[in-house]
């Protein structure tokens, strides 16, 4: 005589069923109704001859020969899912591409960013470094992190955090240039400049009528500015994420009591404007500014 085989779609939803401990919870994975699920169970159920669960008003338990057949029938169909289809393309995987600015890549995106992935690894994250102030055009990325003014023409833009600015130099080119006592005394130190960090605003706070450094060295990365700064090269401006470290192990340290609390630059959000978010970009904006504002 020919063999028998168990309905499939019955077998999934007394896996599911079984799995989820409620039919209601499996009928709404299976996207079908709880009464299809009761259905296809009571099916599986005369095939095999045996009651599969007890139904006493709780929530459904498997019988001891539920859980028996369960274990096979979970074998059979994790064989017949993981068996390879040449034809079939496998499902994308939600993919976020974003494009931020090295230093923030650097110190702040890249220390945290296990954080999102390990609540989410079903989500892929390519990250894409971009030049500050330099290429304003959105690429294709799905968002972007920029460092800038938050004046981005046709672009949605989301503050992310901003930082007070303070001056810091190195304990070495402090020793060699004599010290520095008040902001004053920056007149004989050589002043590192930066289109992200200019002098001005600071000048203005620290009650200095100067204007903006135009000669020396400029260093359009406020990561490699920092670094110039540790290296003895000149006195730079530098905001606190970035420092820290350093100022704990004693390689600069920040000079007066002077900080610049609104910079004229911060950190933002920014993509398409008009563009609905997928789900796993949304999460993405949603960690980020859960992880950043305010800090």
């Amino acid at each position: 005589m020919p063999k028998r085989f168990p309905p499939v779609h019955a077998l999934v939803a007394f896996e599911a069923a079984a799995q989820a401990g409620s039919f209601a919870v499996a009928a709404n994975q299976l996207c079908i109704t709880p009464s299809a699920l009761s259905h296809r169970i009571r099916l599986l159920e005369e095939f095999v001859g045996e009651r599969l669960f007890i139904r006493d008003g709780r929530a459904p338990a498997l019988t001891p020969f539920g859980r028996s057949y369960l274990e096979v029938v979970c074998t059979a169909l994790q064989t017949l899912t993981d068996f390879p289809m040449p034809g079939r393309t496998p499902p994308a995987q939600p993919r976020i591409k974003i494009t931020v600015p090295p230093t923030f890549a650097r110190y702040l995106l890249l220390p945290r960013l296990a954080e999102f992935t390990g609540a989410h690894p079903d989500i892929a994250v390519d990250v894409f470094l971009s030049v500050p102030l330099y290429d304003l055009a959105l690429s294709e990325s799905d968002l972007e992190v920029r460092f800038g003014a938050g004046k981005y023409p046709d672009l949605e833009t989301v503050k992310l955090m901003e930082e007070p600015a303070f001056v810091a130099a190195s304990p070495a080119y402090l020793e060699r240039i004599g010290g520095i006592a008040s902001p004053a005394d920056l007149s004989k130190a050589t002043l590192l400049r930066s289109a992200l960090e200019p002098w001005k605003s600071w000048f203005e706070v620290a009650g200095l009528d100067w204007p903006e450094p135009a000669t020396g060295v400029r260093i359009d990365d406020l990561g490699l500015l920092l670094e110039a700064v540790r290296l003895g090269q000149g006195v730079g401006l530098t905001r606190q994420h970035f420092a820290q470290e350093m100022i704990d192990r004693g390689e600069v340290v920040e000079l007066f009591d002077i900080r610049l609390d609104s910079p004229p630059h911060a950190y933002y959000v920014v993509y398409e404007q008009g563009t609905k978010l997928r789900p796993e970009v949304r999460l993405f904006v949603d960690w980020l500014l859960a992880s950043y504002s305010g800090g």
